[in-house]
This record gives structure tokens, sequence and C-alpha cells, in this order.
């Protein structure tokens, strides 16, 4: 079995780093086992389920943090249950979601599940939840609890609403917190209802920014020696993206609106059709660059035409423009139109589905898609580890574990005997 490493550097599990040795355009490349990624030093317990909070404990481990995934015993996280393609019956949203943990069954719902959580927490860095507010303290385990025995602890709560509030017990998905956030309203074509954007963005957001937190809150207690609580709620993580919105609102008046697939008060930014049936995004609206395309589609009269000079004069052109850019690409092949948009140094790119993601030269050559063997699937396509650090780069180190997989590992680490591990089996606690 193969394991990726660094920048998807692979190496055979179980062989030692220090001996392995790969040849690389005649060069030997030597994997020393003093290698290290920018957060393993740190330890992370993922409490919780679903996407908000374990996407916050991907991105952890994916820099390197030993994220212990906590899971209820069975049943598992359901999310290793979901995605809409099955192979051999496996869902292929998992392996993703869960790389880089080790999965520990621990039902905190009982009193011997809870003192697990205390002894794993009692030797954490950070704990990554998103219960609905008051659910850790109806199980004692409240920050003010843990952080008596672990002063330096960071508790990373994500939540649609945050910890405070009058809202804060509704419960809340990352879909109401587009809606709430603002986003689901200037999202889709303006004749329709509101849309969704196809992927679980609100969820992704939050655990960005509860990411992002943890991060500063380490820091902060490197200078302290004191953790605190961050509180990451999904409304306001979409709030926070939503540029100007609020003054044009309280200030100007104005109300943004669906626009469709054009960026609205700028002109040229819209997809168009081309001869063979794709659709080319062209991002066009600086000035220059817009009088660049003006010369390569043969209007050279229109450069120096006021209405055409800025872009402020162009958004009442709109349409003018559109239907003119569509004439000249409907009449080109995709990679023609493409090939002349790049030539001419105008801002361009076709509308990717997965199947051009994997195919594309440039995804290719960054290994933006990498592969990672996959115990059961074989080799796994995933998308790689973002962003991209020069000196102390993240990796991949294994797939979503199998549930419970690392339970008798990680609580003999943490002094439970083979015995009380039995016995915490037997009673159901794990």
């Amino acid at each position: 079995m193969f394991l990726t490493v660094g920048s998807c550097i692979k190496y055979p599990q179980g062989l030692d780093m220090r001996v392995f040795q790969r040849e690389q355009g005649g060069l030997v490349t030597e994997l020393f086992a003093d290698f290290k990624h920018p957060l393993d030093d740190v330890r992370v317990v993922e409490m919780g389920q679903l996407l908000a909070g374990p996407f916050c404990g991907q991105l952890l481990g994916d820099f390197g943090a030993d994220v212990i995934k906590l899971e209820m015993p069975v049943a598992g996280d359901p999310i290793r249950k979901w995605g809409r393609a099955h192979v051999d019956g496996r869902p292929l949203w998992w392996p993703i979601v869960g790389r880089n943990k080790r999965s520990v069954t621990c039902d905190v719902r009982t009193p011997e599940g809870q003192d697990v959580a205390r002894r794993l927490i009692a030797q954490a860095d950070v704990l990554v939840e998103n219960f609905r507010p008051g659910t850790l303290e109806r199980w004692g385990l409240d920050y003010e609890t843990l952080s008596s025995t672990n002063p330096g602890l960071i508790m990373v709560r994500v939540s649609g609403f945050g910890q405070s509030g009058p809202y804060r017990n509704r419960p809340g998905y990352g879909s109401i917190g587009e809606a709430m956030g603002g986003l689901r309203y200037i999202t889709g074509h303006p004749e329709l209802a509101p849309s969704r954007c196809g992927i679980s963005i609100g969820d992704s957001l939050t655990a960005t920014f509860a990411c992002l937190g943890a991060m500063v809150a380490l820091h902060h207690r490197e200078r302290t020696g004191r953790g605190q609580v961050v509180d990451a709620a999904i409304f306001e993580s979409v709030l926070a993206v939503m540029e100007s919105s609020v003054p044009e609102w309280v200030l100007g008046g104005i109300v943004r609106e669906r626009t469709g697939s054009r960026l609205p008060g700028v002109a040229p930014s819209n997809v168009y059709p081309t001869a063979d049936g794709d659709m080319v995004l062209i991002a066009a609206n600086a000035d220059s660059i817009f009088s660049r395309l003006l010369h390569l589609m043969g209007q050279h009269d229109l450069a120096e035409n006021a209405d055409f000079l800025s872009h402020e004069s162009r958004n009442d052109q709109s349409d003018e423009i559109d239907r003119m850019i569509g004439e000249w690409t409907r009449a080109q092949t995709t990679a023609e139109c493409l090939r002349r948009l790049e030539d001419a140094a105008v801002p361009a790119g076709l509308i990717y589905t997965a199947a051009q993601m994997v195919d594309d030269p440039h995804f290719i050559a960054r290994d933006s898609i990498t592969w990672v063997q996959h115990e059961e699937i074989s080799d796994f396509p995933m998308q790689n580890v973002f962003p991209r650090l020069s000196a102390s780069p993240g990796g991949i180190r294994w797939t979503g574990a199998s549930l419970g997989q690392h339970t008798n590992e990680v609580l003999s680490e943490v002094g439970y005997t083979p015995t009380e591990i039995a016995d915490l089996r037997e009673n159901g606690a794990i």
C-alpha cells in the first residue's frame, strides 16, 4: 500500500522512510523520518458530524495535525454514507473528509463515553465540535470544565447561529446559514427562485473560518499560554464574504439581486457559447483588456467609442456587448476561441466539470487532483492539499479510516489498559 506525503510523494506503507529512496530524473531523493508537516505537533479531537466540523478537522489534518475523530459506535458519522456515487457500495465522500484522521468510537451520551472524551481532550491542543449550543454543557464537557485541567485548550465551536444571541438554540444547517447570510438571495437567475450554488458552501466557509480561528488561537496561546473558545457561526461566515452588500443597502439604498451568469455593474463578464456546444467564460471587464478583446474581434472602431471606454459606460451597453461577443464565440470551436483569447491576454476559461479537471494539463502539472491508495477502492482521486507551502507543505497520509479503526491505539496512548478498553467495549461506551 502507498501513502501520499508532502507534495504527493508516495512511499510504501510500513517502510522505514530513512532507508526509502526514490529515483527521479537520475537523482536520488531520500525521505527522512524527521520530515515534519507544520502542524504535526498539534493534537485535535474532532467531535460532531457531517460537514462543517469535520471539514475543519480535515483542513487541520491536511497540514499534519493528529486529528482524533470521535464517532458513535455502530453508526459513525452519517457522512460515511453520503455522496451520489458509490463504488462496490462504498460512498466516495468519506475518504476525502475523513483523510488524515484517526477514528475512535465513543458514545459521548454515556458517562463512560464522556470520561473517555475528557481523557482525550485533556491531552489535546484543539477540540472541534459542531453540536447545537448547550449540548456539550449537558454532557459535562463545557469549556470551563475542560480548561480547568487543560488551560491551553482551544475549543472550536461550529454552529448555525453561534453560541450567543436569540437564535443560538435554533438548529442550523449550512443551507439556512447561506439563506440568512445573504448568499442564497443573490444566487441564480433573476426570473427564478433563489438557488443553491451546487455544493455545501456555507459549511465549507464556516469550517475554513473555524480553521483560521484555531490558527489564531494557537498563536495567541504561544504568547500567553492560555487557550480560548473560537465561535464560528455559519450565517456569519457567509456574511463575511458578502462584499459590500450591507453598506450598499444601508448607505445607498441598493439591494443586490440575482443576475445569473453576468457580473452586475461590470461588463463584459459572462459565459458565451462556442461552435461545438461548450460555454466559455470571458472576463474582459478591465478597460485595457476590453480594448484588446475588441481588436481581437475586429471591432477596432468601437475601441475608440466613448460608450465602450470605461466599465461604467459599458454597464449600460451590457446586452449589446454580450450579443456581440456571443456571435464571435459561436463562430469558433472552443479550442480555437480559448487559444485566441489567451494570445490576446484576455482572461477566459471553459466551464469545467470534473471530467475536464482530471484531464486538464495544468491540473495534472500541479497535481491539483492527486491519486491516493485506498485500501478497498485502489487508486482514489481527490483534491490535493491547499494552499501550497514552499517550506512546510501539508500532505495526504491516508484516506478516511474505517469506523473505530484506531480506538485501541488511541486509548492506549492516553493510559487505558487492555482490560479497561475491553470493559468499555463490553458496555458499549466505545
